[in-house]
């Protein structure tokens, strides 16, 4: 396997949290909550392979290499925070290497991203067929789009959409690979099955007017995972901790911390 390890910084003292970004960003996108997070945590942004200044390696672009990436570089054991994909991947760690998670937390997430007959709360399969041909057409427009979409309806919704936009292309485009790589990863993911083999203290956060994870996600993985806790933020979307910043990284500390104070 290819000895490329992806980048990462740490911030802060204290417990380590790992946090991991979503399809077609990068670390930087957790910019805002780190002056709060890294007052209780040792906070460590991982640039997933592909995105920011992480490089892409060689081999298939799957969930287990990212997996396996992460681990490279990440604490021995850790509080992992995953968005969107990022939580797929922290999902996925959280399963396979469960002495390397404390607790876990995924944002916007879904074990299975799209809609199937026995699965009604993701995106419909055409949503995702016509994304990937508009990636191929006009790559900068189609993301600028995505991000968009995930800060619709909220309140701060241009403020967003700003803050999105300028952190996006900070460190240049991500790689081919990993765009066209994470788009296909979310259309067959399915981690349905494994939910309940986790142990770890677990959390998932959702904003109700999200269009790509229907915020019914949430009971429908409670029947998965009963053992699991949810929050669905009334006046978010797809990305909360910008939307309800405050209250979002509060709700974190408190999970995260719960046992250690």
């Amino acid at each position: 396997m290819s000895k490329l390890k992806p980048y990462i910084e740490s911030h802060g003292v204290g417990p380590d949290l790992v946090l991991l970004h979503g399809w077609g960003l990068h670390s930087g996108i957790w910019e805002l909550l780190l002056e709060d997070l890294s007052q209780h945590f040792r906070v460590h942004l991982i640039d997933l392979p592909g995105f920011g200044r992480s490089p892409v390696p060689s081999a298939d672009y799957s969930l287990s290499l990212l997996t396996e990436q992460v681990l490279k570089v990440a604490p021995k054991n850790a509080f992992y925070l995953g968005w969107s994909l990022g939580g797929v991947v922290a999902t996925n760690i959280a399963i396979q290497n469960p002495e390397r998670v404390a607790k876990l937390i995924t944002v916007a997430s879904n074990p299975k991203f799209v809609q199937s007959d026995d699965w009604h709360t993701g995106m419909k399969g055409n949503v995702m067929d016509s994304f990937c041909r508009f990636l191929e057409e006009d790559y900068q427009g189609t993301i600028i789009r995505f991000l968009a979409i995930q800060a619709m309806g909220s309140e701060t919704q241009k403020e967003d959409i700003k803050f999105l936009k300028d952190t996006v292309f900070v460190h240049g485009t991500p790689a081919t690979k990993a765009l066209r790589g994470g788009l296909a990863m979310l259309n067959d993911i399915d981690l349905r099955a494994k939910l309940n083999e986790l142990s770890m203290p677990r959390t998932r956060l959702y904003g109700r007017l999200d269009s790509l994870v229907p915020n019914k996600t949430a009971q429908a993985i409670k029947e998965l995972d009963p053992e699991s806790s949810f929050k669905i933020y009334p006046k978010a979307s797809h990305a909360p901790f910008l939307t309800n910043r405050a209250e979002f990284t509060s709700d974190v500390i408190e999970f995260l911390r719960g046992e250690l104070d």
